[in-house]
């Protein structure tokens, strides 16, 4: 929501009700985007609802058509199919003169969805799982727009820094579904290629960027598999700093379980890393096996482990993997995406 709004707020008068979370985030303010082409602060107004706890993501379906009606938009926006698809809900029952919009970004949420994408005038979709969804909810007229990424600042990142020879990647949230389990037993079978003799001496390391609630866990099994000198925790790293350690890695890999699409292998293609990931939910979207990065079912640690061997050990495979992922990437930016959502708004204005 954040790239559309100040993207397009030359176009159209954007408010955006978001939840308040935190005691010391104001009532109401305006978006700062740290995109040099996204338009920078000013000129999208936000507005936060709540104690300013975090109980109020629980709160906001109840809390957001109030502020709904107090501004009484033409077009309401709701971008994922959870607090925000039931504030949708709940504010065309207060506010009927608006056009409702639904976008859908979850594979992992099931509760009310269909009632959603029923009380939605148009609904969008990040990737095919998600259209294929909207079809079983009877929305065939669901709109296919997938998600953006900031070709600019990741082209920054990459100019300032190097890749670093044997450095896989993970940027994410460390919750189940996200597969963090199975890729460091993938990184164990590869203990051979973790010694110094390899990848310009530093052999081949996994670092880790983000935080959840199976961190704990996670550190826990990368101790008792021997790998503590070679996995690199780091936690959460904010936008666009994290652009760095695409730029650093050498491979990306995310093994989910459930993805509806997946900003971070788009993210990694555009900073030139050969990609390993799974065959589920939207992945395929964005990844050709064999062609924009290698895909593998979920759950198999072997088959990521001969995947990272295979893009570890030859340097012409993963070169060819990192260009076609590169080139692949770019149809992505946003600057492209957001117009498509202009052409939304515009039919229903």
């Amino acid at each position: 929501m954040e790239e559309v709004a100040v993207r397009l707020k030359d176009q159209f008068d954007f408010t955006i009700v978001t939840a308040k979370l935190r005691k010391d985030a104001p009532r109401t303010g305006y978006l700062v985007s740290p995109s040099p082409l996204a338009g920078g602060e000013g000129g999208v107004r936000v507005m936060r609802v709540g104690l300013g706890r975090p109980i109020d993501k629980w709160l906001f379906p109840f809390l957001a058509p109030f502020a709904v009606r107090r501004v009484r938009p033409q077009i309401v926006h709701a971008v994922l199919e959870s607090f925000a698809g039931l504030a949708l809900v709940f504010s065309k029952s207060l506010f009927r003169n608006a056009k409702y919009i639904l976008t859908c970004q979850s594979t992992n949420t099931s509760l009310l969805v269909r009632l959603m994408h029923r009380r939605a005038d148009r609904v969008t979709v990040i990737s095919r799982a998600l259209s294929e969804r909207a079809l079983r909810y009877g929305r065939a007229d669901a709109l296919l727009i997938p998600n953006g990424i900031d070709g600019v600042l990741i082209a920054r990142a990459c100019a300032d820094f190097k890749k670093i020879p044997g450095r896989i990647l993970f940027v994410g949230r460390l919750e189940p579904m996200k597969g963090v389990d199975t890729l460091i037993r993938a990184f164990a079978r590869l203990f051979p290629l973790t010694q110094p003799s390899l990848h310009g001496g530093e052999g081949v390391h996994l670092r880790i960027v983000g935080r959840g609630s199976e961190e704990a866990a996670l550190k826990r099994l990368a101790k008792d598999l021997g790998l503590a000198e070679r996995v690199t925790f780091v936690g959460f790293v904010p936008m666009p700093q994290v652009y760095e350690e695409f730029a650093q890695a050498q491979v990306f890999c995310a093994l989910s379980r459930s993805e509806a699409l997946g900003n971070v292998f788009l993210e990694a293609q555009a900073a030139g890393c050969a990609v390993v990931a799974t065959r589920v939910g939207g992945i395929p979207d964005i990844i050709e096996d064999g062609r924009t990065g290698l895909l593998v079912a979920s759950d198999d640690a072997e088959a990521a482990a001969q995947a990272l061997e295979s893009v570890l050990t030859d340097q012409h495979k993963w070169a060819i993997l990192a260009e076609a992922g590169v080139a692949n990437a770019r149809s992505y930016d946003w600057s492209g995406i957001v117009e498509r959502y202009a052409e939304v708004y515009r039919s229903l204005a």
